[in-house]
């Protein structure tokens, strides 16, 4: 995550010039200890792009990424703002979360942090009223659009490098400041991933844990997070979020149905994914509350289909 360190030298460096380490040194309040070992980090990540000069002088200039695309747009329609100053890495994290008003207390229970932390992270943006209400449910303002799509660029670019660390053909396909799902194209991936402790097959790769096997298309998707072990609801929302086509969907109600997953407890799991309708739209055909011919947000089987499949997985 970057810090104040790494914030000021995108910030020096945002007009595109090229510059030497001594004269970020000069630009800024670090020793040149310190800007070398950010600025390693930053070329590190792909945020600077090094050349060696005469006498194998060090220059360094911004590169053509994603973040910095996204900062340079946050500095230039908000310029007036020290963003350096006012944004550390768990402001960042917390800023990820504010799209729409969420209690503190959720935030703090996802992010696996205290309340106080949570109200310590966001008071830099509470001083300067950047956040709309005032509680106890909090939010960007509107005209601080900019400031959320920073924080996102800045997190994905954190999980994709760490999952492309491991396993290079690795894509994001959801994620929140502590949590990442990813789909990978190879074999050799797969088998990276699997022997490392840090991520846990999910989708439908995962309900082998629960009876279901099924055919895989493709390799099989991965989490990285703090949980330990994944729940049926956890499994039940990555695969929705990697395919709502129909007969995922119908995976998905399976194992909703084989575990006795509870509505309230699917759906307040679902709210983090934005699978909420999709998801009470499930409970409302396995209730027999609808019938094939209602609109709904995803494709449902019909009760002949589902029935055929259950019995086809011997599902009570």
């Amino acid at each position: 995550m970057l810090t104040k360190a790494a914030l000021t030298v995108v910030d020096v460096l945002t007009t595109g010039r090229e510059t030497t380490v001594a004269e970020l040194t000069n630009a800024t309040e670090f020793s040149k200890p310190h800007l070398y070992e950010v600025v390693d980090e930053l070329i590190e990540d792909r945020l600077l792009i090094e050349r060696r000069g005469p006498n194998n002088q060090r220059y360094v200039r911004i590169a053509d990424h994603p973040v910095v695309e996204a900062y340079r747009t946050l500095h230039s329609e908000l310029g007036h703002v020290e963003w350096a100053d006012l944004l550390s890495p768990a402001t960042l994290r917390v800023c990820w979360f504010l799209e729409e008003s969420r209690r503190v207390a959720d935030i703090a229970d996802r992010l696996d942090i205290t309340r106080q932390s949570v109200h310590n992270s966001l008071k830099p943006l509470k001083n300067r009223a950047m956040l709309s209400p005032s509680g106890p449910e909090y939010a960007l303002s509107e005209e601080l659009e900019p400031l959320l799509t920073f924080a996102r660029a800045v997190v994905l670019h954190e999980h994709r490098s760490r999952a492309r660390a491991v396993a290079p053909s690795a894509t994001v396909e959801w994620c929140d400041p502590s949590r990442a799902l990813i789909r990978v194209q190879t074999r050799e991936d797969t088998a990276a991933l699997t022997d490392d402790s840090n991520w846990r097959m999910t989708g439908l790769g995962g309900f082998e844990e629960y009876g279901l096997q099924f055919f895989l298309a493709g390799e099989p998707a991965f989490w990285y997070g703090p949980e330990e072990t994944l729940s049926a609801a956890d499994l039940v929302c990555h695969t929705l979020v990697l395919d709502s086509g129909s007969r995922r969907v119908s995976y998905a109600m399976l194992l909703i149905e084989k575990e006795r997953v509870e509505q309230e407890q699917l759906i307040r799991i679902a709210k983090w994914y934005g699978l909420e309708t999709p998801v009470r739209e499930v409970y409302r055909r396995l209730e027999k509350e609808t019938d094939s011919s209602e609109e709904t947000s995803i494709i449902l089987p019909s009760d002949a289909e589902f029935t055929a499949l259950k019995e086809q997985y011997g599902v009570a």
